[in-house]
């Protein structure tokens, strides 16, 4: 891990970018050490410096986390392939004009877990060896690449995911190995994610201690409130 620059915050919190080997990232900490670590998850070709991303993960660093952000591949500064952008496109043209969207979906959304799962456990090997990081360590960010990871990764001990009801077969099957403590956001007028999907994957997740919150408004409206709650959800679990 190399980090590439450094900037001092607000509330003491310290934001650097890093690379590891392909994967470019940012790492914010807090002025006690060492912290629990939270990894955030984006999708739909977000940038991990998003503004929604980057607030939610300094008020997460001011609250006494770690939190750190990559890029996975196809989104932000990492190069997007034809067949991405052509299923993107295809996504976009299917969902407005109300068609079925699930082979469209599964053919860009599953080669991505795959490929993102890997690079986020490979981050978290290094994350975890600077002396400022300690565990536990909770996910809070997309759903499907989230199932994966907290199926795969023994380190994780709690995950928070925004709701789609839109998430790959394997990943529906592997919601019900769940078992790590989890806060499940929905949107309830989500466009793009059916609320029956969304609820069907609630009910499947395996944890014995799972909470939904819903709130009313599409996909990006999530209130900035859960921000706050989802920070005293993982005080529960990683502190």
């Amino acid at each position: 891990m190399r980090f590439t620059s450094e900037q001092h915050l607000d509330d003491g919190v310290l934001e650097r970018e890093f690379t590891l080997g392909e994967i470019p990232g940012t790492l914010w900490t807090p002025v006690s050490a060492p912290a629990p670590l939270i990894l955030i998850g984006h999708n739909g070709g977000l940038h991990r410096r998003e503004s929604r991303l980057v607030a939610r993960a300094r008020q997460s660093a001011a609250y006494g986390y770690a939190v750190a952000a990559i890029d996975h591949p196809g989104h932000g500064d990492r190069p997007r392939s034809t067949a991405d952008e052509q299923a993107r496109a295809e996504l976009r043209r299917a969902m407005q004009a109300g068609e079925p969207v699930d082979e469209i979906f599964e053919s860009f959304v599953a080669p991505l877990v795959e490929k993102a799962v890997p690079e986020w456990r490979t981050t978290l090997d290094a994350l975890l060896s600077l002396p400022e990081i300690g565990g536990p360590v909770g996910y809070s960010g997309m759903t499907a690449i989230g199932i994966r990871l907290a199926v795969a990764e023994p380190r994780i001990a709690a995950a928070g995911f925004f709701a789609g009801g839109y998430v790959p077969r394997a990943q529906r099957e592997e919601a019900r190995q769940i078992t790590v403590p989890l806060l499940f956001l929905l949107q309830w007028d989500d466009e793009g994610n059916p609320r029956q999907r969304a609820l069907d994957l609630f009910d499947a997740f395996g944890s014995k201690e799972k909470t939904l919150h819903a709130n009313l408004g599409g996909h990006a409206g999530t209130p900035w409130f859960e921000v706050d709650d989802g920070d005293r959800f993982f005080g529960r679990h990683l502190k």
